[in-house]
């Protein structure tokens, strides 16, 4: 996951946006309970939403207490509960936030000191989630072998990303797993691999590095990219906009479903018109203080 899954502010009604908010910040300290106060640097906004659709999805109720936190040491705000699936959730946001880092080094971008700082909390992760985990190693495997062996292909580049989420979903839902649910994290999966992928494009280019578009369409600037093959790349968008609604359609809900609807149906179409546009990233977090 790399922070790509981002509501749409402008149509987020206020109660979502609060209890979006509160479970951010009910992740962080999930984060802490399970993998340690350090890991907690590594939250993310991706985590954050699996955890409202996971709790929904799940019937999980989410309670919300008035909480200090680290940052917020005097003044209380709503913050959720810390629950079962809450720190579950932080072991996979330290575990995913761990294996990006060791990407990063990988790929000669540096970055020991802080994965020294996240190595602790991943290993608690571990010891208290092996299950879990070992996903995401299996995950980290199935990556390093498609960049290693340079795959030409989009879908083939996506697939570990997409097996992941796909195997997360009958991890976490268990008994209310469905082939819906597979399909809506599947789709997610994908779609959060090639985005930054197509992100990343100028900078993999410049620096010689792995990228499907790049071994796909011959490694041209990204303006040429995009208007010679701008249409066909929309296009194997607009297919995971489909499979992202169609597995929305047939999952089942047990609370409200406005939020989540809002950051699959409207934020993460907004996020790929940005990423196409080659706009920078707009940061999210000042909105959650």
């Amino acid at each position: 996951m790399f922070g790509y899954v981002r509501y749409d502010l402008p149509n987020l009604f206020i109660k979502d946006f609060m209890l979006y908010k509160a479970l951010y910040c009910g992740l962080c300290k999930g984060i802490g309970v399970s993998c340690g106060q350090r890991a907690r640097m590594g939250l993310t906004y991706d985590v954050t939403f699996l955890s409202a659709l996971l709790h929904n999805i799940t019937g999980t109720d989410i309670r919300i207490e008035q909480q200090n936190c680290f940052e917020h040491t005097i003044r209380k705000r709503p913050i959720a509960v810390v629950d079962d699936l809450t720190a579950e959730l932080g072991a996979l946001n330290t575990a995913l936030a761990y294996q990006k880092v060791a990407d990063d080094i990988a790929d000669g971008a540096g970055g020991r000191i802080k994965r020294a700082w996240f190595r602790k909390g991943y290993k608690r992760a571990k010891k208290r989630y092996p299950e879990m985990v070992a996903l995401v190693e299996e995950y980290v495997k199935g990556q390093a072998a498609v960049e290693k062996a340079k795959t030409p292909s989009l879908d083939g580049a996506a697939e570990p990303t997409a097996e992941l989420m796909r195997k997360l979903s009958v991890h976490f839902l268990k008994d209310k797993n469905s082939a819906a649910s597979e399909e809506l994290f599947y789709a997610v999966g994908k779609w959060v691999y090639l985005i930054d992928a197509l992100d990343d494009y100028e900078k993999d280019l410049k620096k010689k590095r792995y990228n499907p578009f790049i071994e796909t369409y011959g490694g041209e600037s990204r303006a040429a990219l995009m208007e010679k093959n701008g249409e066909e790349i929309a296009f194997l968008f607009d297919t995971l906009f489909y499979a992202m609604r169609e597995g929305l359609g047939g999952v089942t809900f047990a609370f409200n479903r406005d939020l989540t609807d809002n950051v699959i149906l409207r934020g993460i179409p907004l996020e790929t018109q940005r990423v196409f546009r080659g706009e920078p990233r707009k940061e999210i977090q000042a909105n959650l203080k």
